[in-house]
């Protein structure tokens, strides 16, 4: 197949995202990236463009409204395919809705917008335009992930009970956004991140892990949210408790000041008959309790995992695959969604496994009900979408 290629909106110098979506959506041979707008200053886009990624001058904008319209004009052999938001929150929906109408393709990073009203209108645009939308929930393409959602789909454990999912780490737990660091400064910036902190930045991804993996919808939440360093603008640590579609409850826990902590996402599930537990820190074991026999640890790669997994996975049994991997994982199945479409077939359900713009919604209709069931002190509130 020939490679998509792709536009990059972000990623210049100082960023972390960027370079990460690029080297995972050329992992699998799929896509190259031609094009980008790297930084909101002109200069500096259009110096990042060949100093960092070696691509031609020409196509390192200044703008993404360039970009867009410059690309729109190009042969259609030539031009790129789709675009990736790869910038603050505050910037993603402007960015997106300009690559919709200018007919490209979207991978967007999340939490997809700035509120839930952006949300829903770039939902609408690319249902009305036909466009594919995707979101980089990267966790969900860890093979483990995969094998976890097939055994709970499944039935293997019987109806869900209970649901816990946690995301922490520490690297807030001094004010960081005072000094140099750039990641910081905009992710505590309520002008730029949106309504939440850590729970927008974080929260979202274990919101997500446990509806991909569960198949149950969030009804409503109670939420306890705090601001412990101060000066901060935003929640820098929160607790949520969670009720399910079905009857199953949940607790999630999102920090960013848990001292000593890297990157710790972990999900725990629990059924009538069994439950499995998978950590991100050790991503390529999936421990499964039953009630009768000892527990098991399901290896990435190893013997007697489902198709979904199994598919995900690129290496023999005893190959770590990791972070990027998985990133990558989302690429591939978008870009072999795209590459379907163009050839007039329909996308197999392997093909479809990425988040999508709806799961994006949800992620904002998540950030905006805890946020109001905070502020009302701590009350149940439905889910706002």
């Amino acid at each position: 197949m020939a490679k998509l290629r792709m536009g990059l909106v972000g990623g210049g110098e100082g960023a972390f995202i960027g370079a990460v979506h690029r080297m995972a959506a050329e992992l699998d041979g799929r896509v190259a990236l031609v094009c980008g707008a790297f930084s909101s200053d002109r200069k500096k886009s259009r110096k990042a463009g060949p100093a960092l990624y070696g691509i031609d001058p020409e196509r390192s904008y200044g703008t993404f409204e360039e970009m867009m319209a410059a690309e729109a004009e190009r042969p259609a052999e030539d031009r790129m395919d789709f675009v990736v938001v790869a910038t603050p929150n505050n910037t993603h929906f402007a960015i997106a809705k300009a690559a919709l109408e200018a007919g490209f393709h979207v991978m967007s990073d999340k939490p997809v917008t700035f509120d839930l009203a952006q949300a829903k209108e770039l939902a609408k645009l690319a249902k009305d335009t036909g466009l594919v939308f995707g979101l980089t929930h990267n966790y969900t393409g860890y093979p483990m992930v995969k094998e976890a959602r097939h055994l709970v789909r499944s039935g293997a454990f019987g109806d869900v009970r209970r649901v816990v999912v946690e995301y922490i780490q520490g690297w807030l737990a001094e004010r960081e956004e005072a000094g140099g660091n750039k990641q910081a400064r905009w992710r505590t910036d309520p002008a730029r991140s949106g309504a939440a902190g850590c729970m927008g930045d974080i929260g979202t991804h274990a919101e997500n892990l446990a509806e991909y993996v569960t198949g149950l919808a969030i009804e409503s939440v109670c939420a306890d949210l705090t601001t412990f360093v101060p000066g901060r603008k935003l929640e820098d640590d929160g607790n949520v408790l969670l009720r399910f579609e079905g009857g199953a409850k949940g607790v999630l826990f999102a920090s960013q000041i848990a001292v000593g902590e890297e990157n710790g996402l972990k999900l725990r599930v629990y059924g009538e008959a069994g439950g499995l537990e998978w950590s991100q820190m050790a991503p390529n074991s999936l421990v499964v309790r039953w009630p009768d026999r000892p527990f098991e640890v399901r290896r990435t790669g190893g013997p007697g995992v489902g198709d979904a997994a199994a598919t995900a996975t690129r290496l023999p049994a005893g190959h770590p695959e990791g972070f990027l991997e998985a990133f990558a994982v989302l690429y591939r199945n978008f870009a072999d969604t795209l590459a379907a479409k163009r050839a007039g077939r329909k996308p197999s359900e392997e093909n479809l496994d990425f988040p999508t713009i709806a799961d994006g919604v949800r992620g904002m209709a998540f950030i905006e009900t805890v946020v109001a069931s905070a502020e009302a002190g701590a009350v149940w509130t439905k889910f706002r979408e």
